[in-house]
Order: structure tokens, then sequence, then C-alpha cells
């Protein structure tokens, strides 16, 4: 068995993880609900620019740490490093509880359901079991058959898997640009265009509600643009770590960023508000596709989604196991999690992931479940960026191959936007936030469980 996973990827391979594990589903339908809360195309455009400077700006303070740590686990050692076991625990555990694969769930049942467009016989309400309140619907099994399929796929080796993800990120990133070359055509050839109001304010809202409002609407593009961070999972397999991992994180996020700006630009120009907001299902791309090329739009958007929900669970997948081996190297989890295949693998990890996520993917609970995570997940942004600093303080002359752009003022910049974002939501919904902070306070009983088993489980050998 080997002692450390093999390192395999390089730059390209880093930066198309970022890229395929960030675009799923979400820049397809998220601006249909973020238009109802704003009820403005300028303050849709403004969320949008904004979760794009935290994304971007966040990805440049996990640089340092990548270079200065690159190691598997990435996110977690950082924590662990800046702060101490349990916090890094209540991280590890959320991820595996509900945050990879919660959203390894979702965006499974969002390629079936998109599957369901070329074969009608996938359908939520078409169920294969109905007994009592067991229900299990080909839409469910096609998620679960592609997240086993995936899952086998990336036993191979961790080049394999980013063969499988640098060809489904390719093709997505094309339909992307495909997208937004349609409607800047339309744009242009057409005889009236839509009237785009361009205001940022809210006559009905005081400055303060306003920003509060604003920073709550970004749960949509926040959690599109989420997953950033997966391949400081795999730093460990990463060639030359000091050079690609701060590169691919700046690369990556921007590239991302700006296509979903320019998408968004898309939208807005070549739909009204009311299109947007009334886009059936959510479905604000199809509606743009349909307008601009009639039906056979809805087929290409449905195909587009296929390819780009399949990518980005193949990046989940793949970085998400990382994770779980270093928790367990460290004794925080399953022991047989720490082993690797002769392939460098960390099999049994992606076994235990694989597992609980299709184990949610057949409950259905994903979908509540999803709700609660984008605060938990960027608080733990905000706890890791702030590690820069106590880092800084406690070891000034640790080898730092990157140092942050901007610094301190970067990272100020990204706590001070976070926090605003989560003191709104803690403020617009509460429903939603404090279940999400019960799920990471849940981790430090469960911390204390696991640890008092490992102490006796090494007492009795």
């Amino acid at each position: 068995m080997p002692e450390t996973p093999k390192k395999s990827l390089n730059l390209l391979d880093s930066t198309m993880l970022i890229m395929g594990s960030m675009i799923g589903s979400g820049i397809f339908i998220v601006a249909a609900g973020m238009a109802r809360e704003l009820e403005s195309p300028g303050l849709l455009m403004l969320a949008w620019v904004l979760s794009g400077i935290i994304t971007v700006s966040g990805a440049l303070c996990y640089g340092e740490l990548a270079a200065m740590m690159p190691q598997a686990g990435g996110q977690y050692v950082y924590l662990k490093e800046a702060y101490n076991p349990l916090v890094a625990f209540m991280y590890g555990w959320t991820l595996f509880a509900v945050i990879q694969t919660g959203t390894i769930a979702a965006v499974g049942v969002a390629f079936a359901k998109f599957t369901g467009f070329f074969l009608p016989s996938i359908a939520a309400g078409n169920y294969l079991v109905s007994i009592g309140f067991l229900k299990i619907s080909t839409q469910q099994v096609l998620a679960v058959s592609c997240i086993l399929f995936l899952t086998a796929l990336n036993f191979r080796s961790v080049k394999t898997g980013a063969l499988v993800q640098n060809l489904f990120t390719f093709a997505k990133i094309g339909s992307l640009l495909v997208l937004i070359g349609l409607g800047v055509y339309a744009l242009f050839n057409r005889p009236q265009s839509v009237a785009v109001d361009w205001q940022f304010s809210r006559p009905d809202l005081t400055p303060l509600a306003l920003t509060g409002l604003l920073f709550s609407a970004m749960v949509g593009s926040l959690f599109s643009s989420d997953a950033w961070n997966n391949i400081t999972f795999t730093a460990g397999e990463v060639k030359n770590p000091q050079r690609n991992l701060p590169l691919s994180l700046f690369m990556g996020t921007a590239a991302v960023s700006l296509i979903y700006i320019f998408i968004n630009l898309v939208y807005v120009s070549n739909l009204s508000l009311a299109e947007i907001q009334n886009a059936p299902n959510d479905r604000v791309a199809t509606t743009l596709m349909e307008k601009l090329i009639g039906t056979s739009g809805a087929y290409f958007i449905a195909a587009m989604v296929m390819v780009s929900t399949f990518g980005c669970i193949n990046g989940l997948i793949l970085a998400g196991g990382r994770v779980y081996y270093a928790m367990a190297t460290d004794g925080l989890f399953f022991r047989q999690a720490a082993r690797l295949n002769r392939n460098g693998v960390p099999a049994n990890a992606l076994v235990f992931q694989c597992v609980w996520a299709c184990g949610l993917a057949l409950s259905g609970s994903y979908g509540s479940l999803l709700n609660y995570v984008m605060f938990a997940v960027i608080f733990f942004y905000i706890l890791t960026i702030i590690g820069v600093f106590i880092l800084r303080r406690r070891l000034p002359h640790a080898p730092r191959p990157y140092r942050i752009v901007g610094y301190p003022f970067l990272p100020v910049l990204y706590i001070v936007l976070a926090t605003g974002f989560c003191l709104s939501l803690l403020f617009y919904k509460t429903e939603y936030t404090l279940p999400g902070l019960g799920i990471v306070l849940l981790g430090i009983p469960i911390y204390y469980l696991v640890k008092a088993r490992t102490g006796k489980q090494e007492k009795a050998a």
C-alpha cells in the first residue's frame, strides 16, 4: 500500500477540477429565484458581481494556505493547523453529513431530471418501489446509478478521474460559451431589444434593508459558485503544488465567475424581468433558448445540463474522498478510510461517501439539507481565511511559496463581505440558517464520542 497518494494532477487538471466542480445546474436555474427576491435586473447583476468578487478573493487567500500545506484534505488541514482538531473535525463532519454528499445527491438528481427530457420514463413520479413511506422513482435510481458509476471510475486512479473531468469540463465550458454567443448575437440582430432597468436601489427599502436583501439573495449565486475549494482536498496529488495550486485557484474561479456574469447579462438583456422570475420550473436558460431558437433550444439546454451535472458529480466525488482519508489518518473517521488501494486512491473513503450520498438521493432529503448548507460553507470559509492571519503570527518563518496579493486588504475584504452574507442569512432566512448551524454544532459531541472510541481502541491494542 502506498504511504501517500501519487502526484498525478498538473495545472490543467487542477484548473478543470475547480471549474468542473463549480459549474453544475445552478447557473441554469437560480437566477429566477434571485430575480423574484431582488425585483431588479440591476440588483441581480450586482449580486453576481459580488459573488464573483467573494469567490475569487477567497480563492486567492486559499492559495497561500494551499502552497504552504499541500496535503490531502486541504481545508480540513488548514483548520487543524490554524485552530485545533475539533474545529477541523466540525468542518469534516459537516462536509460528510451535508455539504459534499448532499450536493452530490442533489446534482445527481438534477442529472436524472434533465435526462427525463429525452427519456420520459425517467421521472420523479414514476415509482419502481412504492411501499408506505418508501418510494423510489426511476429518477432516483438513475441518480444513484450515476453516483455509483463515477465512484467506481475514480477507484482506478486520480488521473483517470481527472481525464473524465477534463473532457466534461471542456464540453460544458464550450456549451456555456455557445449560450453566451447566441444571446449576444440575438441582442444585436433583433428589431426590438428588452429595456433593462439598471437601477441599483429600491425605493421601498432603506439602504440597510436593501443590503441585507441583496446578501440573502446571493445564496443562489454563491451556491452556484461553490466547490472551488475542492482542489485543495486533492493537494497531495498535485504536481508542483506550490505553483499549480494558487495559480489554478485563481484561473478557475476567475474564469467561472466571468462566465456566470456574462450569462446573466445575456439573461437580463434578452428576457424581461417577469420572464426571468416566472420561468417554468425556474429553468431560465431553457426559457432563453426557446425564445432564441424555438423548441429545439429546450433540448439543447437539457443536454447542456446533463453534461454539466455529470462532470460536476465526478469532480465532487473525486475530491471529497480525500478529506475523509485525511480525517481517518488522524483517527477521526472510519479507520478503513485511511487505506489506499493499489492505484494510490482512498477507495474506502470514496465508498463511505458514495453510500451516504446514495442514501440521501433515495431519501429525498437532500433538497432540504442543501437549504441549510450555504451558511455553514461560508462560515468555514471565513474561519479558514482568519486562519491566514493566525498562521502568519504563529508561524512567521514558515515557507510560503505564494503570499496573498494585497494582504491584508484582500482577506479583510473577503471576511467583511462573507460576514455580511452570514448575518443577512441569520436575519432574513432564519428557518434555514439555524438548522444549518445546528448541523455544524452537532459535530462537537460526535467529535468527543469519536475521540473516546479511538482512545479505547488504542488501549485495547
